[in-house]
């Protein structure tokens, strides 16, 4: 071959009989995209040689480097996809360059499990497209060199996957390893064909689109939500390409995914809600991902928000998300997974601004979807979530093994973040690798915190009994109502009968938080409350005798915190303490260093068998010097606990009041008399819940 670049059809017939059947590329599907090029999918294009043209300008490594190779991966995707489409050589011999670097190396991976985890699956995928996609142009001795590499990396992951069927990543079917890895798997094994791989991925991934929640909840959380999932939909575009066989619809899990992660966006789509192992709140984004899912399930949506983040944040995700390879080796996927047919829709025109995911316990309440809402996001489940949970015991009692591997999921059942006006005013501690109740917004008993805490996997050997989960739930209409049953988790030596949280926010943002609990014998019972900024203490007013009163500011984002423990013997004790979370979030990159200092509120009523506390959360503009009206502001809170004979009442002002059932279900307070978990009002509108009729 010369040196000259070859126009398309020279490209085409230049494969030969010997080139490998071209993975996602068929003939018509290249003529239709290089029509395209200069038509609606010339952003992608950009995107394509922007990407390419930032691997010229950089060198892989020489030597295998300590930290992870993952992003050699799709280098060689976008470089050889760039070629293909254009024919211009100077894109495969970029491509060789970074392949032959990957190719150089004896093993895959040198921190961690070399050759048979996240690296050799990412390269796997990445290297067996390029070498599909290049054919026969890399040349004999190029092409031998590839196909022998990734012929000894394939047969090393395939072997440590059958080997290890049963533990970790091998059949841990709710966890990313298990996706990328055999997505590499079966992408070589097409690449090759080598059928025992493609079939070890198949009957892999046909367990893991039946046993994902249907509803689209991800137990590792946001981060690990954009890191895993695309690589399920890379897997069905791979088997639907390669084999013909469909299964978008089967999986449930991959149909609805997109709500969870739109209701898990922060207001103003930017930051994320961070519950689980999250390296920051901006690594939440994939614009492949949301193309694809829009592409698949006609979901205007995700159209709309990969619009925004191509046109507004793209860069800021890419630049200061702490997840590698980042958003931007993803050019490839985002220029296949484009469909143009698909018109975007903007999410406020349709979607509720409150939602539940049954599985996870989750709730999230959103006062709009405007850049300045005030959002809360509520959760409480069991390890994994319920289908996993129980699933993952079904499994193991059946084959003798260990699939759960629920590492990323915090013990963090019964707890909530908040937001208001673009910041932050109660927040999770982000990744941890000994995890701990204490570092969320939860109750602590006797200074403890959940059974099994203080290690990466807080799940793992945990009895059946251990759960938590989400009950009374109501999400709509502007009101968010959910009760937290969380007293299994805590160690059984505290004698902790029950613990259990209710949270009810109204269409002004406003939350109320009911806090019960007993215990075999008097207890401290601890309310944590994290925030970014210490709270400052203020005090209570005439009316709020043995209140605990703060105020959270955060920019324009304000929040008075008043905490009531009614029946109370005695003061309530007040710390205000710095908690400080440092964590390795890969053992691929054993110098990668997260931290998060937060500023910990603590609570603690008078010991006593049974707990009883209220707290009431009243956002406010703390840009405004005025009290709002009917709001509350940087003058004052509004809120006030009502007289109650049964259950717990609080006026919150502007005609908004929440009344919530005491442990027999009943509510008697200022007029209002009902068998119900809760009755909300606002102004003319009024949800009862749970109510015998």
């Amino acid at each position: 071959m010369t040196d000259t670049d070859l126009g398309p059809a020279a490209l085409d017939a230049a494969g030969g009989a010997g080139a490998p059947p071209r993975l996602l590329l068929d003939d018509a599907r290249l003529a239709d995209l290089r029509s395209r090029l200069d038509g609606d999918l010339a952003p992608r294009w950009r995107r394509l040689a922007e990407q390419c043209d930032l691997y010229r300008r950089t060198a892989p490594p020489t030597e295998h480097p300590l930290a992870s190779i993952t992003y050699l991966g799709p280098a060689a995707a976008n470089l050889a996809l760039a070629y293909r489409l254009t024919g211009q050589r100077h894109y495969l011999e970029e491509a060789w360059r970074w392949i032959s670097a990957a190719v150089s190396f004896e093993h895959w991976g040198r921190a961690h499990l070399p050759d048979h985890d996240l690296d050799a699956g990412w390269l796997l995928h990445g290297l067996s497209l390029a070498y599909t996609w290049l054919g026969d142009d890399l040349g004999p001795e190029r092409s031998r060199l590839l196909r022998a590499k990734l012929a000894l990396q394939g047969e090393r992951l395939y072997d440590f996957a059958v080997a290890n069927e049963g533990s970790w990543w091998s059949s841990s079917y709710w966890q990313n390893h298990h996706w990328i890895c055999h997505t590499g798997l079966a992408t070589v094994g097409y690449a090759l064909g080598e059928r025992a791989w493609t079939e070890r991925a198949k009957d892999a991934f046909a367990t893991v689109v039946d046993v994902l929640p249907a509803d689209g909840s991800d137990m590792e959380g946001v981060v690990y939500w954009r890191y895993g999932v695309p690589w399920l939909a890379t897997y069905l575009d791979l088997l639907q390409h390669a084999e013909g066989v469909d299964w978008w619809d089967r999986c449930r899990f991959l149909a609805h995914t997109f709500w969870y992660r739109l209701h898990q966006a922060a207001p103003g789509y930017e930051e994320i809600v961070d519950h689980g192992d999250c390296h920051d709140r901006r690594s939440g984004h994939s614009v492949a991902l949301y193309r694809i899912l829009a592409a698949r399930y006609g979901i205007g949506e995700a159209q709309w928000l990969a619009d925004t983040v191509a046109d507004r944040f793209f860069w800021r995700e890419a630049y200061e998300s702490g997840v590698r390879p980042g958003v931007l080796p993803e050019a490839w996927a985002e220029l296949l997974w484009y469909d143009a047919a698909v018109e975007p829709v903007d999410p406020a025109t349709t979607v509720s601004p409150q939602a539940a995911f049954e599985d996870l316990g989750l709730l999230v309440h959103r006062t709009s979807w405007g850049d300045d809402a005030t959002l809360l996001s509520f959760k409480s489940s069991p390890g994994g979530g319920r289908t996993a949970w129980e699933t993952s015991r079904r499994l193991d009692a059946e084959r003798g093994w260990d699939t759960l591997s629920a590492g990323h999921h915090h013990p963090d059942a019964g707890s909530f973040v908040l937001a208001s006006r673009g910041a932050w005013l109660l927040v999770d501690e982000g990744y941890s690798n000994r995890k701990r109740a204490g570092h969320h917004n939860l109750v602590l008993v006797d200074g403890q915190g959940f059974a099994g805490e203080g290690r990466y996997h807080v799940y793992a050997d945990a009895p059946p009994t251990r759960t938590a989960d989400m009950v009374d739930v109501l999400a709509e209409g502007g009101f968010l109502h959910g009760r937290a049953r969380t007293g299994r988790m805590y160690p059984e030596e505290l004698g902790v009968e029950s613990l259990e949280r209710t949270v009810a926010v109204l269409p002004s943002g406003r939350v109320v938080v009911v806090d019960r609990g007993r215990a075999a014998q008097p207890r401290s019972w601890t309310l944590l409350f994290h925030a970014d900024h210490p709270a400052e203490e203020v005090a209570p007013g005439p009316d709020d005798a043995g209140a605990v009163r703060h105020v959270l500011r955060n920019g324009r984002a304000g929040a008075w915190l008043t905490t009531y423990a009614p029946g109370a013997a005695g003061a309530t004790s007040v710390e205000r303490v710095v908690t400080d979370v440092e964590a390795n979030p890969t053992s691929s990159t054993p110098d990668l260093v997260v931290t998060r200092r937060m500023h910990t509120l603590r609570v603690t009523p008078p010991a006593a068998r049974d707990l009883l506390a209220v707290t009431v959360i009243e956002p406010f503009d703390a840009f405004r010097t005025g009290r709002a009206t009917g709001a509350g502001g940087a003058s004052g809170p509004v809120a006030r606990l009502l007289p109650a004979r049964a259950g717990v009442a609080v006026d919150l002002g502007a005609g908004e009041r929440a009344y919530l059932a005491g442990p027999e279900g009943e509510i008697d307070a200022e007029g209002v008399r009902v068998q119900a978990r809760a009755v909300l009002a606002a102004g003319e509108v009024t949800r009862v819940l749970g109510a015998d009729t």
